[in-house]
């Protein structure tokens, strides 16, 4: 009889005592057809019927987020694909505090199509969706479900015994990227880009190459018109070229990304990461004066030579010199925002480019209209130059973001958090130091007093430094936690040393550090937070509890599940959580939505679905509905060393004072056995 076996038994003849009311839930179901649109066209309809108060993620999630719903298509026979699957019910946009991000989800029902056209009847599709789904309280594990449609000649769906099925039908593939291209509507996260486009834009403007165009162009439109209303449309057509030249950079991103999938891929990759990195640098670099980004001149004298002829087309012709002068100012800006616009959902890139072209447009065209206002414009000098430097500073502190995506990916451990920050409190100090003109660069102007503005941007450039510090000794910096490498990365973490050596006070049994009688197994890549150290294995754990006579505490819980950071961030964080932890249990984390695949040796037929387990998080998942019947994440539980549950699980539940009695409820049920 195996381990798993006998703890399986053992809970079984259990259950009736605890009376624990867990099941194994299943709050998606999933039906599958065809429905024909045109001759040998037809669209493969995907359903999902979710249960009141939960929710199913969206196809677009963002780097950081959870699993997005995905669809994955056997290669083609008898059919073609055309585009990708698109979601046809528009996802509600909701801030999650545990992500720190905008998530789209579906609740009640979610309908996806995916676009075919049939070479030859029959056709069948065959397949599987990728999904996770939470309610309020708690999150499921992702999902894979089959599905197969079949299409005859008469163009009807015939009938399958996989077109209709519940979450509960697991296929043991590992996730794909499905290169989703949902249709969705600019939401809340939408619009906060577009007006950090727009202040892109205005900052583009504020640069030496752009700013002192403004009054030539204002002279070119007052010049020889008699009347205001040709003036005015002149300068509206240029105002539009801008802003058409700019979005056609946007469109052509859209157009050539692969939404979700290719943001992972930017996301993940070495290759666009490295490419990125080294992008900024460049950008910094000319911003500092080292060089200039330029078009070639016959771009630039071509469209020229076009606004001589004067009339409306001149005015298209001005807009486009404008770009193609500009760019050398502009170029590092558009390019910057690109990355961070294709690194998001398919529509980003276009209403990027809107935005900065309208904001970069608008002083033009405003200018243009009322020559009046061009009175109260500052001249020319040497700010303008600081406006290229301070956007310097920023862009080389933000190619850091691209170097550590290779570093923690890839496991290299060579740009840890703290040498991370230790690069940006430099480069923030060197920005306040320029802003106070103790550093000069080779176009700048001297610095004969500070305005108001200019102390404002030294007094946050500072300011943010000094946040920063904190962080080399091992604060979250939560606010900022999604540009910084992991906390585990850092070389030393003063909070986790306290941590780990805490004593004092009545109730203190051993010493700070959690009890562990060998490495544990997986913890090259998983890692408890505050220092907490325990098991990634259940039989590692339990065979550690044996040794040291004392219970297990295990802790069920995923890489994407939303209540499982707030549970660590809120009660986890907890001192008196931590000591008890590290003092009373042997601690084990079962991710059960991690796909690292298990050695051959280790795969294994399940007794509770008949499926075979290749990765360790569906063991662990199956080790989850086998001992508490339930597949609920995150799920607490406290055994003892063989695997003997000792009091009732626990699911979310922020109340630290419940948790701490849970804990000590747990001892006092191993000490009386």
């Amino acid at each position: 009889m195996t381990l798993r076996t006998a703890i399986t038994s053992a809970y079984l003849l259990l259950i009736p005592v605890f009376q624990l009311q867990a099941q194994v839930l299943e709050p998606v179901t999933w039906s599958f057809g065809s429905e024909k649109t045109a001759d040998n066209k037809f669209d493969i309809v995907m359903t999902a019927d979710i249960d009141n108060g939960w929710h199913l993620y969206a196809m677009d999630i963002a780097e950081g987020g959870p699993i997005a719903t995905s669809f994955t298509f056997e290669e083609p026979s008898g059919y073609t694909m055309d585009g990708k699957p698109v979601a046809i019910d528009k996802p509600e946009v909701k801030f999650d505090n545990s992500f720190g991000m905008d998530i789209g989800m579906h609740s009640v029902k979610a309908e996806f199509r995916q676009k075919i056209t049939v070479t030859q009847y029959p056709a069948t599709v065959k397949g599987f969706v990728t999904f996770m789904s939470c309610d309020d309280k708690q999150c499921l594990p992702p999902r894979d479900v089959e599905f197969s449609v079949v299409i005859r000649g008469d163009g009807a769906a015939a009938a399958s015994p996989d077109n209709t099925m519940t979450a509960a039908s697991v296929s043991d593939k590992s996730l794909q990227a499905s290169g989703d291209a949902p249709a969705k509507k600019p939401g809340k996260g939408f619009l906060r880009f577009f007006l950090l486009s727009m202040l892109a834009g205005f900052a583009g403007i504020l640069t030496p190459c752009v700013f002192p165009m403004i009054p030539m162009t204002v002279a070119f439109f007052s010049h020889g018109a008699e009347k205001k209303g040709p003036a005015i449309g002149k300068a509206l057509i240029f105002g539009l070229t801008i802003i058409l030249l700019y979005s056609s950079l946007g469109i052509i991103v859209s157009l050539t990304s692969a939404g979700a999938g290719f943001a992972n891929t930017l996301s993940t990759h070495w290759i666009p990461n490295l490419l990125f990195f080294a992008l900024f640098l460049v950008f910094a670099a000319s911003f500092f004066g080292a060089f200039e980004i330029i078009l070639p001149s016959k771009w630039v004298s071509s469209s020229d030579a076009k606004v001589d002829k004067g009339g409306v087309l001149a005015a298209f012709f001005l807009g486009l010199t404008t770009v193609l002068v500009s760019f050398s100012c502009t170029g590092p800006i558009v390019g910057a925002l690109l990355v961070e616009a294709a690194s998001g959902d398919v529509l980003r890139p276009t209403i990027g480019m809107f935005g900065f072209g309208l904001a970069f447009a608008l002083p033009f065209t405003l200018f243009a209209l009322f020559p009046s206002w061009m009175k109260k414009m500052p001249k020319s000098g040497g700010w303008l130059n600081s406006v290229k430097v301070v956007l310097g500073f920023i862009m080389l502190a933000f190619s850091l973001k691209f170097a550590s995506n290779i570093d923690t990916v890839y496991s290299l451990g060579i740009l840890s958090r703290d040498v991370y920050l230790a690069i940006w409190i430099v480069i923030f100090v060197l920005l306040g130091l320029y802003l106070m003109g103790k550093i000069k660069f080779e176009n700048d102007s001297d610095v004969p007093h500070i305005g108001v503005f200019r102390l404002v941007l030294i007094i946050a450039s500072f300011s943010f430094a000094v946040y920063l510090v904190p962080g080399l000794l091992g604060a979250p910096l939560t606010r900022i936690s999604a540009l910084l490498p992991p906390r585990a990365t850092s070389g030393f973490n003063l909070m986790k040393a306290i941590s780990d050596n805490r004593g004092g006070g009545a109730a203190v049994t051993t010493t700070g550090r959690s009890a562990i009688c060998s490495t544990p197994k997986y913890s090259d890549f998983l890692n408890f937070e505050y220092g907490l150290e325990g098991y990634f294995d259940l039989d590692e754990g339990l065979a550690c509890a044996k040794q040291l006579n004392k219970p297990v505490l295990i802790d069920f819980k995923g890489h994407a599940c939303a209540n499982c950071k707030q549970m660590d961030a809120r009660v986890w964080s907890d001192p008196e959580v931590q000591r008890r932890i590290r003092e009373n249990f042997v601690l084990v984390g079962l991710y059960a939505d991690d796909r690292t695949k298990l050695p051959a040796n280790e795969v294994y037929m399940s007794e509770v679905d008949g499926k075979e387990k290749k990765t360790m998080g569906k063991k662990n998942e199956d080790i989850e509905i086998s001992m508490f019947n339930t597949n609920t994440l995150p799920l607490y539980a406290i055994v003892d060393p063989f695997g003997k549950p000792l009091i009732e699980t626990r699911g979310t539940d922020f109340d630290i004072q419940e948790f701490i009695d849970w804990l000590d409820r747990g001892v006092k049920a191993f000490r009386e056995q």
